[in-house]
């Protein structure tokens, strides 16, 4: 599918087909996409939690104000980051190369991040976004619905997956076969509210 066409099509869907089942090579698929979003300084930061388990799936729900999609959709992930990935061998982000490149931005990483909570929790976030709509796009493309969610217990969910103190949770995507087309663009703004040329007025 054209990019355009996905970007267009895409949209949240909460019903989907409890039945329905992604092969393993389309979940392979989707998980390489995700791994081509970008991060800053090369960082990779997110981590992808795949939900398989069935009674696993059903103790997310019950932390996610039993939302359907939680269960019903064919995968589940759960996009986490990792928080410290920007002091942990920060060279192996850049070991391809060349060496005037790595000698130079694995010192900048370091100079980027250390003592910035803030910092790196923003950047966080902004990685799992990049790479949220880059597996809603990559579904879209090969025929799937999702639906990005926030709506849940974070520290519920992090207990569930046993998520270590220095990652947080950014959201879920949930995909698979949508049973019922997306109800109609609630309301678009249009672009003269959104887009600012240079500065606010």
């Amino acid at each position: 599918m054209e990019t355009m066409a996905a970007i267009e099509r895409r949209r949240a869907v909460k019903d989907f087909d409890a039945k329905h089942r992604l092969r393993d090579d389309e979940v392979e698929q989707l998980m390489r996409m995700a791994l081509l979003a970008p991060t800053a300084f090369n960082l990779q930061n997110w981590r992808f939690v795949l939900l398989r388990d069935p009674g696993q799936r059903q103790a997310v729900r019950k932390a996610a104000w039993d939302q359907a999609q939680v269960t019903d959709a064919s995968l589940l992930i759960v996009l986490c980051a990792n928080l410290k990935s920007w002091e942990q061998q920060p060279a192996r982000y850049w070991r391809n190369a060349p060496k005037e490149v790595g000698d130079f931005i694995v010192p900048a990483i370091d100079a980027y991040y250390r003592g910035k909570d803030q910092v790196q929790r923003d950047e966080a976030m902004r990685s799992c976004g990049i790479a949220a709509q880059t597996l809603m796009l990559a579904a879209t493309a090969m025929g799937y619905q999702s639906c990005p969610m926030d709506g849940f217990d974070f520290a519920e969910v992090a207990k569930l997956i046993n998520l270590p103190s220095d990652h947080v949770i950014a959201m879920f995507v949930a995909i698979g076969k949508g049973l019922k087309p997306a109800w109609p663009r609630g309301g678009q703004l249009t672009m003269d509210e959104v887009v600012v040329v240079d500065r606010f007025t």
